[in-house]
């Protein structure tokens, strides 16, 4: 298997479905979800992440090459911090992924401004 993270590297992106899905979805049920919500192709590479409307679980859909792959998660105290239902899909950077699987509040973080080149001395 390729891995399971996303990075700047790899192209890979990760898409948020705004809508929540029924949780009892498998990788058939999700790639649909995908090509319906997301508009995207499942087999793409992209990571494709889902929840259920009690909120307390997510089910990430990604295509490594050579296989589909599920991955999910219930946090057994609280709810993942998700945006309101503006659109159907939302793009996250790899770090705000990692801060939504812990439970943290993604929307808040602010990555720093661009660092100039710098110069030969």
């Amino acid at each position: 298997m390729m891995g399971f993270s996303p990075d700047a590297r790899s192209g890979a992106k990760v898409y948020l479905s705004c809508f929540p899905v029924d949780m009892r979805k498998g990788m058939g049920g999700l790639s649909g979800e995908v090509s319906r919500i997301i508009g995207d192709d499942p087999f793409s590479g992209h990571f494709f992440v889902f929840r259920g409307k009690r909120g307390d679980m997510v089910k990430i859909l990604y295509w490594d090459g050579s296989g589909m792959c599920l991955l999910s998660k219930r946090l057994e105290a609280g709810k993942f911090i998700w945006p309101p239902i503006v659109d159907e899909r939302l793009y996250l950077s790899p770090a705000q992924l990692a801060l939504l699987l812990e439970g943290i509040d993604w929307r808040r973080t602010v990555a720093p401004s661009g660092v100039a080149r710098p110069q030969a001395v």
